[in-house]
């Protein structure tokens, strides 16, 4: 009985660790890229969009590059969400914060490092023979402002406590059946916030954006993570049958009994 507990209580524990590592590493990655914005139509041969939006003005699909890989938190959120509740939801999200916050630090203190003579060339040119400043280039590229900071830190922490609420009121009703509702549902709730308010504090307090342009712009990101979400539910079943395989069904359901317990 003791060896069996202790393998429960290892499986359990190195299934937090693998899932929190998935969960920090691509909420970490994604703050990195996200200073990149493409374009969804010229990804597919199109042109833009121009969709009318709020003011007059007309917007396409340019989302930053950090939305590619954010739909792995949603599902890796509500995974964890499954089987360790809100409290382990919590856990790895303020552990999260305060990783990206300590990543921050480092690229300034880092980017503000005054460069070799030899690594900055002052006669460097591109792949086109274009002037290339590559101190410049690097602090670009890894340097972010401080309202885009504080707007992703503060949306991250509201959307993930909010998606633990949405989703353990969701479970309250469904029981262990229909994942896909209660997956579905904590998502759309905390994105929506989430789209707008990482928008609202990094360009409409710390920036010149109109609130019509911040609508808008939050909007179109809406539109890409609702879609996604939707589009990503399969793997939510194909991940639970993985993890009551690894844990034992038996297993399995004991922690999701417990998990829904308000904590």
């Amino acid at each position: 009985m003791q060896q069996h507990t202790s393998t429960s209580e290892k499986r359990r524990t190195y299934l937090f660790l693998v899932l929190s590592g998935i969960f920090i590493s691509n909420a970490l990655l994604a703050e990195l890229i996200g200073v990149k914005i493409f374009s969804g139509e010229a990804l597919f041969g199109l042109p833009g969009a121009q969709i009318p939006v709020l003011g007059g003005s007309k917007l396409d699909f340019n989302l930053t590059a950090g939305v590619i890989i954010w739909p792995v938190v949603f599902i890796t959120t509500d995974i964890i969400n499954e089987y360790f509740g809100k409290a382990g939801v919590k856990k790895v999200s303020v552990l999260t914060v305060l990783l990206i916050l300590y990543a921050f630090l480092v690229i300034t203190i880092v980017t503000g490092l005054p460069p070799a003579p030899f690594w900055l060339d002052v006669n460097s040119t591109d792949a086109q023979g274009n002037p290339f400043n590559i101190n410049i280039a690097f602090n670009s590229v890894y340097r972010q402002g401080l309202g885009i900071i504080i707007g992703s830190v503060v949306a991250f922490l509201i959307s993930q406590f909010l998606d633990a609420t949405v989703f353990h009121w969701l479970r309250q009703f469904t029981g262990s059946k229909k994942i896909w509702l209660r997956a579905t549902g904590s998502t759309l709730v905390s994105q929506l916030i989430d789209s707008f308010v990482v928008l609202f504090v990094a360009f409409f307090l710390f920036g010149n954006w109109p609130m019509e342009q911040v609508l808008s712009v939050a909007l179109i990101n809406y539109i890409y993570k609702f879609a996604v979400a939707i589009l990503l539910t399969p793997l939510l079943y194909v991940a639970h049958y993985l993890i009551d395989s690894y844990l034992g069904e038996r297993e399995a359901e004991k922690m999701m009994e417990e998990a829904q317990v308000e904590q």
